[in-house]
């Protein structure tokens, strides 16, 4: 099947239902994870009677602002196969959705600058093969004929010593991935209503039955928590505590230029990022800042020091302008993997935590999720994600393990 762009915006962005009285299932949040779930639920288990409530625009969250990085590289047997089933959904959803979201699978690379960083990438891709997980070393030179335009020269801060490479990774283009699912299951039946902040929960006894917003009371069988940067206060309003920080994260992107950056280049060492746009602007991202907060907006110094490594990385980029910048807000665990699953309170599940890794993980986030909602029970894939073990101690502790979590 072939598929084919659509307009820039969908006719269907636009409308806005009225929210009815009651729904089988609610999603909070119409980012990439909640419209995937309320895609799943009607595809694979036929619940179409389903509302996402975004209190802002349809993907105007997180999903507006990531880097679009797409990998599964991940160190960890737990996080290989989430992100590997991810990458698996990813290959398959442009003919599946009938939407070409402009997946380029043109490879990662994840650069080591010290001896530690190459014991932890030649780990790391022995673990990945061990998961069947596509994974090579690359020496420097090899490294250079991936992309020539990084400088491999010993004489500089940042010396690349190796990298690992997945070539089967890449990037999408993140709005249209949101707008490629919201179609679909604006098909399927799903209410999609903008506009719609949740301010409460309706309680019985210790049961959610619905929810509370600017838009009147909803009520609902099952309610499921897909809300980038805020989970922390929904569940405060559910009356639990969830064990994440909020953090802003930064990236930025150049003006236009023609193609020269082949494919995605990481930094462990300085958790810098580069990559190149379909349009032809570089994008360029940083680690997390070190305060919590709510503010789309980072601090400069953070960026400033990327950058700079950016720059030593790749000389030719030197001369480029920054068109833009933007932070998003990222709950960070304190193992750095996501939590999904059941909450204290009946009825009510949780998607979040998921740090740098949300957009890669968005198909396996909407598949797993949904199962855990339709049936009541963790899919294996996100069953070792669940909230307790933050009480036994089964920690899935990434990026400890990884050293980068982007």
């Amino acid at each position: 099947m072939t598929t084919q762009p659509l307009p820039e915006h969908p006719d269907f962005l636009w409308r806005n239902p009225e929210p009815r009285s009651s729904y089988d299932v609610i999603i909070v949040g119409a980012g990439g994870h909640g419209l995937a779930t309320a895609y799943y639920l009607a595809k694979n288990h036929g619940i179409t009677n389903v509302a996402v409530l975004e209190k802002g625009w349809l993907a105007g969250g997180n999903m507006a602002r990531n880097t679009t990085i797409i990998r599964s590289n991940y160190l960890l047997d737990e996080s290989a196969a989430m992100y590997e089933h991810a990458l698996g959904l990813w290959e398959r959803l442009p003919e599946e959705l009938e939407y070409d979201f402009l997946f380029s699978q043109r490879g990662v690379l994840n650069l080591a600058h010290t001896l530690q960083d190459v014991r932890e990438g030649v780990r790391r891709v022995g673990a990945n093969r061990l998961n069947g997980v596509d994974a090579q070393w690359l020496t420097p030179d090899e490294v250079a004929e991936v992309c020539p335009i990084l400088n491999v020269s010993p004489d500089t801060r940042y010396p690349v010593l190796g990298a690992t490479f997945q070539p089967r990774a890449g990037i999408a283009k993140h709005d249209h991935v949101a707008w490629a699912l919201a179609r679909r299951a604006d098909e399927l039946g799903v209410d999609l209503i903008q506009g719609c902040e949740v301010t409460g929960f309706v309680k019985d006894g210790d049961r959610v039955v619905g929810v509370e917003t600017n838009r009147g009371r909803i009520l609902a069988g099952r309610v499921g928590l897909a809300a980038a940067g805020h989970s922390s206060v929904l569940a405060e309003m559910a009356g639990f505590r969830l064990p994440v920080q909020s953090h802003p994260l930064q990236a930025l992107v150049s003006e236009l230029h023609e193609p020269v950056h082949p494919t995605v280049v990481m930094s462990n060492h300085v958790h810098v990022y580069v990559s190149q746009a379909h349009k032809g602007e570089l994008v360029m991202g940083a680690g997390v800042d070190a305060y919590n907060g709510y503010g789309q907006r980072g601090s400069f110094h953070v960026i400033e020091h990327q950058m700079a490594a950016a720059v030593e990385l790749f000389p030719v980029f030197a001369r480029a302008h920054v068109l833009r910048t933007w932070g998003g807000i990222v709950d960070v665990t304190p193992d750095a993997s996501p939590i999904i699953g059941a909450t204290p309170v009946e009825n009510l599940y949780v998607n979040c935590g998921w740090g740098t890794g949300g957009f890669k993980a968005t198909p396996a986030a909407g598949w797993t999720f949904a199962h855990t909602i339709a049936t009541g029970e963790p899919h294996p894939l996100n069953a070792p994600f669940a909230l307790e073990r933050f009480t036994t101690g089964a920690l899935i502790d990434e990026h400890g393990a990884a050293a980068v979590a982007h």
